[in-house]
């Protein structure tokens, strides 16, 4: 089996044989192995060219083995429904459950049968061949990223590496749509994920103060702009995401910080920071969070002593479809 594996992983190109799969999609998104418009799919053969961060290629009309070599990515695929048999996985931790796959969408994964095709960011092309798929998707940047992998990976199956640190999970999702030949399930799990939006937005009772979206450091706090995907979630239920006073911007943020999401704050500078804003915390535990309100500069924030300090999750740090979802949960909860 190994030896027939390397001569797989040697040859110039090799597509994987298509095999049907079929599973159970999440609510507001096509089943898995449906495609789009509960037809059963393309007949075999047929591909379109799909434009992706690291070139152009040619993919199946409608992909039944679908492998994800990047975990970032994969929450993103289930949401649409896509036939995914296994993804690489990282480390079980705090955002992740025993597989290494991240808590917001382990349990769909679970339901549909995803296989954990290997642990960690070294790529394992002979598990990839294992898998048997017909189409390969992938991060293009990122710790997940498979961009230095590609030429080996395109070998494989078709395969399609796309970035996500510079589009909002929408987006994405769209894109992602469009080179799975499911561009109306794309559409309707946005329209879905939208219309919980606007019933939460009217549900709610908003504070009058600012919002800091923000984690904490030993060092310089990352504080999230209304350009981040947390930042802009918020802002579309009506908050204001604080700005931050470019003067107090830590040295790590002034010294090649070109990100527009993120703005980094000297611990230092906390209390002029974010002043009366209320704060709202991504990706802790709450006894991380009680560990940081109870430090010399933050237990006399107003955000602290009136109790407007909020906890969007640890699955906040990864917004996709699913974690998403979960945040607009605990919003309502908090604020209705």
């Amino acid at each position: 089996m190994a030896s027939s594996i390397r001569a797989v992983l040697a040859a110039p190109a090799v597509l994987a044989v298509v095999i049907g799969l079929a599973a159970c999609g999440p609510s507001g998104a096509p089943a898995a192995g449906e495609a789009p418009g509960g037809s059963p799919g393309n007949p075999a053969g047929e591909v379109r060219a799909v434009r992706h961060d690291a070139g152009t290629t040619d993919v199946p009309a409608a992909p039944r083995r679908v492998v994800s070599v990047s975990v970032t990515m994969t929450g993103h695929l289930l949401a649409l429904g896509a036939p995914v048999v296994a993804s690489q996985a990282t480390a079980p931790g705090p955002l992740t459950d025993g597989n290494g796959f991240f808590k917001q969408w382990a349990g769909v994964a679970a339901q549909r049968g995803v296989q954990v095709l290997y642990q960690g960011f070294e790529p394992d092309l002979e598990k990839v061949v294992a898998a048997k798929p017909d189409l390969i998707v992938g991060a293009a940047t990122g710790a997940d990223g498979a961009l230095k992998v590609y030429d080996r990976l395109k070998a494989i199956a078709p395969t399609v590496l796309f970035r996500h640190d510079n589009l909002t999970w929408q987006e994405l999702t769209t894109r992602l749509g469009a080179a799975l030949g499911r561009e109306s399930g794309a559409a309707k799990v946005i329209a879905g994920y939208d219309a919980r939006v606007a019933e939460v937005k009217a549900a709610i009772r908003k504070p009058g103060q600012d919002a800091v979206v923000l984690r904490d450091n030993p060092t310089d706090i990352p504080v999230f702009t209304q350009a981040s995907a947390q930042g802009a979630l918020l802002a579309s239920l009506g908050f204001t995401v604080h700005p931050i006073d470019p003067s107090l911007a830590a040295r790590s943020n002034t010294e090649g910080g070109a990100r527009e999401d993120i703005v980094n704050v000297a611990q230092e500078n906390v209390v002029k920071a974010f002043g009366d804003s209320s704060l709202f915390f991504v990706g802790h535990s709450p006894e991380q969070i009680a560990a940081t309100r109870a430090k010399p500069l933050w237990k006399d924030l107003p955000a602290v002593t009136g109790g407007r300090v909020h906890d969007l999750g640890l699955d906040a740090f990864r917004i996709d479809y699913f974690s998403a979802s979960n945040v607009l949960d605990r919003i309502r909860r908090e604020f209705s």
